[in-house]
């Protein structure tokens, strides 16, 4: 269901703990699937959990709490507004109105085209540099105004 070179990884993760304790790596293994596969589905949940020797439920849990897994297809840039109260204190929801009007979506839709979905989010630890996006669950983006925000946007396309 991975890839070789995915299985690798997790079992680099998995030598991190130890022995009998696999599934203490169910996190860095999902977000290595979803790396692979781009979200993770019901059955690439189902195959972690048997590739860490867990209840499938487990894993899913572990997926279903976090928001940074997608247990849905994504865009190409996943862009996930904090609108914990700092950030919209601090322009947060202003930022997440810009892009709605701007994509032509709301939270938890994807563009037409399939290249940007629009998450909310909760606080990212960066409270002093509001707004703040995350890009992709990588790149961190702040100070968001709208010229930043056409700025990211041009870089994405």
């Amino acid at each position: 269901m991975l890839s070789q070179e995915s299985l690798n990884k997790i079992d680099r993760e998995i030598a991190k703990y130890p022995a009998g304790q696999k599934q203490s790596a169910v996190m860095a293994a999902l977000r290595i699937a979803q790396q692979e596969k781009g979200w993770l589905a019901g059955e690439t949940i189902a195959f972690v959990a048997r590739y860490l020797d867990m209840p499938a439920i487990a894993a899913y849990e572990v997926a279903s709490f976090y928001n940074m897994y997608d247990l849905q297809p994504v865009g190409k840039y996943k862009i996930t507004v904090c609108t914990n109260l700092p950030c919209a204190l601090s322009g947060g929801v202003h930022a997440a109105d810009y892009l709605k009007q701007k994509l032509g979506i709301g939270f938890n839709e994807t563009t037409p085209d399939g290249k940007f979905t629009l998450k909310e989010g909760e606080c990212m630890g960066a409270c002093g540099d509001a707004p703040v996006l995350l890009v992709n669950d990588i790149r961190m983006k702040c100070f968001m105004t709208p010229d930043e925000i056409e700025k990211l946007l041009a870089e994405c396309k």
